[in-house]
């Protein structure tokens, strides 16, 4: 059974860091195209970042380029989202995912299969 479980939420002020984790359980990390999407109330869900199964390739979202960095620990079987320079337009409930493809440029919330039941991030201006 493939669980994923996201952590590493909280309130924090704007210009302040938080770390996100993903730990999976039933797949490898490595095995998978892992993704984190957030998505804020009223709102659709939207990708902000994705590391390819073979570690090669990340996407970002425009809106968190050069503040968050993806990265994982296959032998922790781990991934990760430091977010830096958080602002309140951030604030949203965060998910981890994996998916079986890969696509160049994008994320699409229809290729992810599993999904955790995420983490509330809140910045305060």
């Amino acid at each position: 059974q493939v669980q994923v479980v996201e952590s590493g939420g909280g309130l924090v002020q704007a210009g302040g860091s938080l770390r996100l984790s993903c730990t999976a359980s039933g797949l490898s990390v490595d095995d998978y195209t892992m993704a984190w999407f957030r998505q804020a109330p009223g709102k659709e869900r939207e990708g902000v970042s994705s590391i390819k199964w073979s570690g090669s390739s990340t996407y970002y979202a425009d809106s968190v380029k050069g503040r968050f960095t993806i990265s994982r620990d296959n032998a922790k079987n781990t991934l990760y989202l430091q977010m830096n320079s958080l602002k309140p337009e951030d604030t949203a409930m965060y998910y981890c995912a994996a998916a079986s493809v890969w696509r160049y440029g994008t994320i699409s919330t229809a290729d992810f299969r599993y999904w955790g039941q995420g983490t509330q991030v809140t910045v305060s201006s």
